[in-house]
């Protein structure tokens, strides 16, 4: 690997660099973890219900006429009275109002605000290298939110009562006037059997429990912070585009079993022996379809490969992609030209390199 003036300048370079033997200048990445947070969507509350009161019947023995004097030759006289008795108890009813709830947001951070170095190629630059022609930015990701909806509890459930007066019923019942003159003949009182209804059971209220909702959102969170450079020796080939021997389905980005195992030894695992390198992963596909279909389809088929990288357990921000659809075509074969299905397959390819930090 050749490095420009500006380059060994701005840089240390290695120390005792074997002849013809390739190094690239790496920095170790960010580390972040993926964290599960549980949130809360609906809070719990009481629901309430009214269990009515209830009556039994009893029956009870009442006096329906006195016991009176009865006097021979001068009958006794008698008046009617009606009598009122309580033919069933006052009692309470009662009656629930239920809780009522809110909508409500919270603004969940899914992922931190990044910061790194990116280099430019300079336009117009007249130098035959083109590492003097780079040009060094400092960009700036902005941290992503989740909004999820939520639900908060306004006023909990609670219960009114009213008085239901009780009832009441006469008898009639005959009371002396007057007693009977001349001799006395005691006369028993009369009593008769009634029937009433009572509370038995009073009106309660039934309390239940609603538990509380939740759900669950993962989020990216920094455990470590990187940037400490170095230099490691790395074979030169792996500094120029190699190609991945992908097959994809037609107008598919999805890696079938083979392409995954495809990735695992060419590229996870040199990830893994090396933890402070980054790669680029570049997709291309031939010129059959629409120029803007094949863009799509090369951007989510190097999309695809980075994403299983990820699901493996590789930093993110040790991979680049690129798709460039049909605008890098190996042979002859562009809009127009009959061309046979193997040349087409010549352009249809995945491919990566090993990056330096200014890349």
């Amino acid at each position: 690997m050749v490095f420009s003036a500006f380059t060994a300048q701005a840089q240390q370079l290695p120390s005792n660099p074997d002849p013809n033997k390739c190094y690239v200048r790496c920095v170790t990445p960010d580390v972040y973890q993926t964290e599960t947070v549980r949130i809360q969507t609906a809070p719990s509350y009481k629901r309430l219900s009214v269990v009515p009161a209830t009556y039994k019947t009893v029956t009870e023995r009442v006096m329906v006429k006195e016991g009176y004097k009865r006097y021979e030759f001068v009958p006794a006289t008698f008046r009617t009275e009606t009598m009122s008795y309580e033919s069933q108890s006052p009692a309470e009813s009662m009656s629930v109002r239920a809780a009522s709830f809110t909508d409500a947001t919270e603004r969940v951070l899914v992922k931190p605000e990044l910061s790194q170095w990116e280099t430019t190629a300079y336009e117009g630059c007249e130098s035959d290298n083109p590492n003097d022609c780079q040009v060094l930015c400092y960009r700036t990701y902005e941290a992503e939110y989740r909004t999820v909806p939520v639900q908060r509890l306004a006023t909990d459930a609670t219960t009114s009562t009213d008085r239901v007066p009780g009832q009441t019923s006469t008898y009639r019942k005959e009371v002396l006037a007057t007693p009977a003159e001349v001799r006395t003949i005691d006369v028993e009182p009369v009593y008769e059997t009634i029937t009433k209804r009572v509370v038995d059971v009073p009106a309660s209220v039934r309390t239940e429990t609603v538990p509380a909702q939740y759900t669950e959102i993962t989020k990216e969170v920094m455990t470590s912070k990187g940037g400490l450079s170095s230099y490691e020796e790395i074979d030169c080939e792996l500094t120029s585009y190699n190609v991945l021997p992908i097959n994809y389905a037609n107008g598919s980005a999805a890696l079938n079993a083979e392409a995954r195992r495809v990735v695992d030894d060419r590229l996870l695992s040199l990830l893994r022996e090396r933890p402070n390198i980054r790669i680029q992963i570049n997709s291309h596909t031939s010129s059959v379809g629409s120029a803007g279909t094949n863009q799509s389809l090369s951007e989510r088929r190097a999309q695809s490969v980075a994403d299983y990288l990820v699901s493996k357990g590789i930093n993110r921000g040790r991979l680049v992609t690129r798709g460039y659809g049909e605008s890098q075509l190996k042979n002859r074969c562009a809009d127009g030209v009959n061309c046979s299905e193997a040349e087409h397959r010549v352009n249809r390819r995945t491919e990566f390199r090993v990056l330096n930090i200014d890349q």
